[in-house]
């Protein structure tokens, strides 16, 4: 077993287990695998690790709050819509009790208080312990299932990852960003790959799930970073990933360097691409992409001085995947007879592309000549079928 040293907050601590994850049958029972309701339908990607419903999440932002250093990227008002004002224990309790009032979609499904747009685990404990305090009587009564947060790796040890499953917490995600060293330190991140993975392994140890976030097109970022660092996470086995490209973002340290000629984005179409073939990395891993793309807001969007934007960038990225599934499958075929192409219902959106696209680029090449397509209630999502028709 090895055991991997490194600093948090000034301190030097031990976490043992950097490789592997905890076997889910030795996790506690509070804690089985679930994900977070995605709040673009379109950018919930279908996995077999995700849920049959989803559970319902009660969003608590504390922008900025916790956070030891300016990202370059970072405009947290801008991604939030949220103000800086400090959030009471009573607000937290009021917006619960509010929210648990509300009508659902799926009135059964386990119910998680969130904690967003801050470094949760950066704050001074008795501050952690106060927000965390006031989900304690919904907890205790079920009416909560769990509580879930952000954080940075660097503020992750044994003892706040304790400290953490001690108070309800059975989902942590990390702004990881990157897993390349060279761009953590372009892109003023202030922790390493390595706290990364001493950060995963701390919270596995504890029972705990752990999301990952990573960032594309970062400064010193590019393709080969990127898949790079999509398979040393995948080589961690989180339970959940976020994929976010990188925005010039109006306040943020990057909108200095992008109008200096410092800094160039991707463009979408790059972006989408990259995107893509990380959420193939993860799938043959079988962890869930539950988001990809900031969710859109007014805000945000006012905010967006350039960068690889689009309100739907997962389902851009979905289609694109599903597009060229789609063109493999139908080249393979024998020619001059005819085919069907079954494809499930709910893959429809995706299948036709923007437009329409897909399936005029498709027509273009000649692939739909006596091809009959199906869209089936019944065909398991992002699969395809094609098989020739008896004469």
């Amino acid at each position: 077993m090895s055991v991997t040293d490194y600093s948090a907050k000034n301190s030097i601590l031990t976490c043992k287990r950097l490789q592997g994850a905890t076997d889910a049958r030795q996790r506690p029972e509070s804690h089985t695998s679930v994900c977070e309701q995605a709040d673009n339908k379109a950018d919930v990607v279908p996995c077999d690790r995700l849920p049959k419903s989803p559970p319902f999440v009660i969003p608590i932002f504390i922008a900025h709050q916790g956070c030891p250093h300016q990202c370059l990227f970072c405009n947290q008002r801008s991604i939030t819509g949220a103000s800086e004002g400090m959030v009471t224990a009573q607000a937290v309790q009021e917006t619960i009790r509010t929210q648990l009032a509300w009508p659902r979609r799926y009135p059964t499904a386990p119910v998680q208080v969130a904690f967003y747009g801050g470094s949760f685990t950066g704050l001074d404990l008795e501050r952690q312990r106060e927000l965390l305090g006031a989900v304690q009587p919904f907890l205790a009564t079920g009416q909560v299932r769990e509580i879930r947060l952000s954080t940075r790796p660097d503020y992750v040890t044994p003892e706040i990852a304790l400290f953490l499953r001690e108070h309800g917490v059975g989902i942590v995600e990390l702004g990881a960003q990157s897993l390349d060293d060279r761009v953590l330190a372009a892109s003023g991140r202030g922790h390493t790959a390595a706290q990364v993975k001493a950060a995963v392994a701390c919270l596995k140890e504890e029972g705990l799930q752990v999301g990952l976030q990573l960032m594309l097109g970062l400064p010193g970022d590019n393709t080969v970073t990127a898949l790079a660092s999509g398979r040393q996470a995948a080589d961690l086995e989180p339970d959940m990933v976020r994929l976010y490209p990188c925005l010039v973002i109006s306040g943020s340290p990057l909108a200095e360097l992008y109008h200096q000629g410092q800094y160039q984005p991707l463009s979408l179409n790059r972006a989408v691409a990259m995107a893509g073939r990380l959420w193939l990395i993860f799938k043959a891993h079988n962890i869930p992409v539950v988001r990809m793309g900031l969710q859109p807001s007014a805000s945000l969007e006012k905010t967006v001085l350039a960068g690889p934007y689009h309100p739907a960038f997962g389902e851009l990225v979905l289609s694109r995947i599903f597009f060229n599934q789609v063109r493999a499958k139908l080249s393979s075929r024998r020619l001059h007879q005819p085919h069907r192409l079954t494809l499930a219902k709910a893959d429809e959106s995706i299948y036709r592309g923007r437009g329409n696209a897909n399936v005029k680029r498709l027509g273009a090449l000649g692939l739909l000549e006596g091809v009959e397509t199906v869209f089936s209630a019944s065909q398991a999502r992002q699969t395809v079928q094609v098989a020739a028709i008896a004469s």
